[in-house]
């Protein structure tokens, strides 16, 4: 083993190591009772397995156990509100993705302010999506179905799963990149949106990785371009849509986790080293590959901040720019 990898390995092993100390001793007695983290979405998709995933590893970790309660509904702003709302003692986080960043541009009349009520902690991953299209269909690269689109304006269709869903979202950014027009079908999900894809009632399709590339190796769809900057190990001969020429579309979901507003910042120092040294272990980190997790942050609470508030710039102009009203 190289010099550099032994001290990288035995920086991330002393780091899960310490991570239960650095806790208590950033946090002085922090944690001592279990801690909830609020995830607004349904459970059994992605972001919810990926909280539970990180949960489980974190509860090995810090004295008290970590529980994921799901609290659902209107665009994930039901669960935000209540953790924003939660006393700012450690014992309540929100686990959240890129509709966070979404929401405070989409709904004019929320109870919270996602900017400002709600302090980053720490990013943990971000996942690629994948552009498809049916077998069908007479494009074969990305090329050809703006050629399609460009020919027939309107006449093409494409997924979304409502206002500020990621399939939407990824969609309106291709889209505005390339100078296109097509149809949006909105889905109660990706899972009926793939149904249709796979029988030629859909033309475009973007959809997680994690049930995306299956669909492409098994030969039901087919797999145009990935959304990240860089190529999917899980496929890497698919370009990335940067390029076949449109870097503007590059768009990955992230997942963060964030404290309300007010929590001492010993705590929310306490809680990002837990997820650091969580996330520093092989096995966590191929698990999280596993469910489609590209890139693996888990960075500091002053880079979070920054992230979020990048992407709320980003998404209030992307939705400005489609005509989109906030509701």
């Amino acid at each position: 083993m190289h010099q550099p990898i032994r001290r990288r390995a035995a920086f991330a092993a002393g780091l899960a190591l310490t991570a239960p100390r650095l806790a208590r001793a950033q946090g002085a007695d922090w944690p001592t009772r279990p801690i909830r983290m609020i995830l607004p979405y349904a459970a059994g998709g992605p972001t919810d397995v990926i909280a539970r995933v990180l949960a489980d590893a974190l509860s090995q970790r810090l004295p008290q156990r970590v529980v994921v309660e799901n609290r659902t509904g209107a665009g994930g702003n039901i669960g935000a509100s209540a953790a924003a709302k939660s006393a700012p003692d450690g014992a309540t986080f929100l686990f959240t993705n890129t509709g966070h960043a979404v929401n405070r541009s989409l709904y004019t009349r929320l109870d919270y302010d996602p900017a400002t009520d709600l302090v980053p902690v720490s990013i943990i991953a971000e996942s690629p999506m994948v552009l498809l299209v049916p077998n069908d269909l007479p494009a074969r690269d990305v090329a050809g179905l703006v050629a399609l689109a460009r020919a027939q304006p309107n006449a093409l269709t494409y997924a979304s799963a409502g206002s500020g869903g990621a399939l939407q979202l990824v969609s309106l950014l291709f889209l505005q990149a390339a100078g296109l027009q097509m149809q949006e079908v909105p889905y109660r999900g990706s899972a009926p949106a793939m149904q249709d894809l796979i029988a030629g009632r859909l033309h475009m399709l973007y959809d997680a990785g994690i049930t995306a590339f299956p669909l492409a190796t098994t030969g039901q769809a087919r797999a145009l371009a990935v959304s990240s900057a860089r190529r999917s190990a899980v496929m890497p001969d698919v370009p990335t849509i940067g390029e076949v020429g449109f870097p503007a579309a590059a768009f990955s979901v992230w997942q963060g986790v964030l404290a309300p507003r007010g929590t001492p910042q010993p705590i929310i120092d306490g809680m990002q080293q837990a997820i650091a040294a969580a996330l520093a272990e092989p096995a966590l980190r191929q698990r999280l590959t596993e469910l489609g997790a590209e890139t693996i942050l888990g960075n500091s609470p002053a880079d979070a901040q920054r992230y979020v508030a990048a992407e709320m710039e980003r998404w209030q102009g992307v939705l400005r720019a489609a005509g989109i009203q906030p509701q």
